[in-house]
């Protein structure tokens, strides 16, 4: 038998897998402890600090110049920080002849390196990190008041104008780090329920992540009960009033929302606790003379908000839990909140504030128009009377003072007014739907009796709405089934009809 010799090959070995570092990050250069808080003239202000914002590239970013970027989605510095003495004569950035400041000075780095020129294009992957001299807002000085505390959770009463977490132009002026600051450096609060920055009131800490997930569950699949107050223009109508006019957000990059038939669906239950008319009461009840001249009545009568006069007082109970849902459905009724920035102000919706206006017609002229307004706005003001334009701009809100920081250059704004800090709506009340628990707070002052009035100090029948609540949601969203006493507002038309013949419950 032969023998033939086969010829063996080794095969070569598999080469190793090569672990590619992800890209670099640059932390924050300093993280100052105890934060850098101090008080004056009633607001809690942050010395400014050096801070580090780190992000991923996005996928709309990529193949981008950097300068680009930063010049059109980063809107809180000009072009002149990333790219010193620029000249104003120049129709855009695009050329060398430019001097460059922030990014060839190494301030915004790409993957932990220096970019050699602000016209390095970004790809995916790459993590852009910007250091910058941070300057935060100053909020209210006014303390986060505890409700309630045990071993899982804290009730506080949130103060108007703070908000909940680090974002934006906050930072350490926000809930989680002035507690933080409060009770440790290693504590860790986990907030269960979420405010806007405008709004005051009633919200949960968890100590632990337990026990904010299990509120946070309940508060989702809605069994938690929820009772606001509003101060609004004009005296809103007696009885109980439920609005069911769908939301949908008309501008996710300026957190505008409006009446929609297309929107969410959207219900809230609505219940009068006091007017209060521009006039004082006097013991002899006589009418009061207009001495308005024919020309001033010709020019009122294309100001539908000068009948509004006084403010009401308003018990708000949201039923779904749509993005400014009481701000919104409050406008549609014709009684925004007073000073609401946004839904209150004329130069924004017009002469009728948007009153019973479900339609998208005026959707890019509203848009445009807030978009072009300045930081803030006295919306009391710019909403009520045109001769009170004097006093508003003695009070305007936070604007430029001319001055620059003498470390950065960044220009300096002034102390935000009174009128800035938050909107005239408290989440007053949390209530379990089983019954276990409530948490509730007092009226804030500006829903208390003006000085010479009567009127509640506080909210009474509790049940008694939260019963009418059940029987409301029990008609589902639909609105088939009936109430009894109780106007219904909105529905596929987008009409207001408070006049509407009242529906009554089958059985």
């Amino acid at each position: 038998m032969a023998l033939v010799v086969v010829e063996t090959t080794t095969a070569a070995p598999e080469a190793p897998d090569v672990f590619i570092p992800p890209p670099v990050v640059v932390t924050t250069p300093c993280d100052p402890w105890p934060r850098p808080y101090y008080l004056e003239d009633g607001l809690r202000k942050v010395h400014p600090y050096h801070y580090t914002y780190n992000t991923y590239c996005k996928e709309r970013w990529r193949g981008r110049e950097l300068l680009d970027i930063f010049a059109t989605e980063f809107r809180d510095r000009p072009v002149e920080y990333y790219v010193r003495d620029f000249p104003p004569s120049l129709p855009s950035f695009g050329t060398d002849a430019l001097q460059k400041d922030a990014i060839e000075c190494g301030k915004v780095v790409v993957n932990g390196q220096a970019v050699p020129s602000i016209n390095s294009v970004v790809k995916n992957g790459d993590v852009i990190s910007h250091t910058l001299h941070r300057h935060e807002p100053p909020v209210t000085a006014q303390p986060i008041g505890i409700v309630h505390e045990d071993n899982d959770m804290i009730v506080i009463s949130k103060p108007a104008g703070v908000p909940v977490h680090p974002a934006g132009r906050y930072n350490y002026n926000s809930i989680v780090e002035i507690m933080r600051a409060e009770r440790g450096y290693q504590w860790n609060p986990l907030p269960c329920n979420r405010l806007d920055r405008l709004t005051s009131g009633v919200m949960f800490i968890g100590k632990h992540a337990k026990a904010a997930e299990k509120l946070s569950v309940q508060i989702q699949e809605r069994n938690v009960k929820k009772e606001y107050i509003a101060r609004v223009i004009g005296e809103f109508p007696e009885g109980d009033i439920v609005c069911d006019q769908p939301i949908m957000q008309i501008s996710p990059k300026l957190g505008l929302n409006r009446a929609r038939a297309s929107g969410k669906d959207a219900r809230t239950i609505f219940r009068r606790l006091a007017y209060y008319p521009s006039q004082r009461p006097t013991k002899e009840e006589t009418p009061v003379e207009d001495t308005r001249t024919e020309k001033e009545k010709l020019r009122d009568s294309h100001r539908p908000w000068k009948s509004k006069s006084g403010f009401s007082i308003v018990r708000c109970l949201p039923l779904t839990g749509r993005t400014h849902q009481l701000r919104v459905h409050l406008q549609f009724l014709g009684h925004p909140i007073a000073n609401d920035p946004i839904y209150c102000n004329q130069r924004v919706f017009g002469p009728s504030l948007a009153s019973g206006d479900a339609s998208s017609s005026a959707d890019e002229d509203i848009i445009s128009r807030l978009s072009k307004m300045g930081k803030s706005e006295f919306a009391e003001a710019m909403a009520y009377h045109d001769e009170m334009m004097e006093e508003y701009n003695k009070k305007k809100a936070e604007k430029m003072t001319g001055e620059v920081c003498e470390v950065c250059r960044t220009p300096l704004y002034s102390d935000p007014g009174a009128h800035e800090l938050g909107i005239y709506l408290h989440a007053k009340r949390y209530a379990c739907a089983d019954g276990k628990w409530a948490f509730e707070t007092g009226l804030p002052e500006w829903a208390l009796p003006p000085k010479g009035w009567e009127g509640p100090m506080d909210v009474e029948g509790k049940e008694d709405l939260e019963g009418l609540a059940e029987r409301v949601e029990g008609l589902g969203v639909d609105g088939k089934g009936a109430l009894k006493d109780v106007k219904v507002v909105g529905g596929e038309d987008g009409h207001v009809e408070p006049a509407k013949a009242l529906w009554v419950m089958p059985g």
